[in-house]
């Protein structure tokens, strides 16, 4: 290559695999960040199904059923205290607030064809912000804040 044809020549940039040891300090952006958690909450939700079935069940069956659902999230259950019990439905509550709001997200970009760079980041950061917000107005009702 001569000088002149060296110089108009751009220089592209090398894109390579991440490493393992690199996952730390590899910055996602905010739609790969609700994309994965978008699949780790689908994933909680299928992992606390039993726990979605059993409060479902105890809390229908009867009057006497209720009461030790409802004592369930105060003295706990066998050696499970109370304040676990609250942390795993408020991780239920994340997923499914989370989950929910994902798919609404996906849902409106399919059917509108709002694909753009600008519009995956804002609605992305629309999906965190909500989700953690009713998460946390949510905790704050189940361990009794108000």
């Amino acid at each position: 290559m001569t000088d002149a044809t060296q110089a108009t020549t751009k220089k592209r940039p090398v894109y390579t695999n991440i490493h393992v040891t690199q996952i730390v300090s590899y910055r996602l952006p905010p739609a790969g960040i609700v994309s994965i958690l978008h699949r780790i909450s689908g994933l909680l939700m299928f992992f606390l199904l039993p726990f979605v079935i059993w409060m479902f069940d105890t809390s229908l069956t009867s009057e006497i059923s209720y009461e030790t659902f409802t004592a369930a999230f105060v003295s706990g259950i066998g050696f499970l205290p109370g304040w676990f019990i609250k942390l795993v439905a408020l991780a239920l509550i994340w997923g499914y607030l989370h989950h929910f709001i994902a798919g609404v997200r996906h849902l409106y970009m399919d059917a509108t064809h709002s694909v753009s760079k600008e519009f995956g980041k804002s609605s992305a950061v629309a999906t965190l912000v909500l989700s953690v917000v009713l998460t946390l107005a949510l905790g704050a009702k189940l361990f009794g804040l108000y």
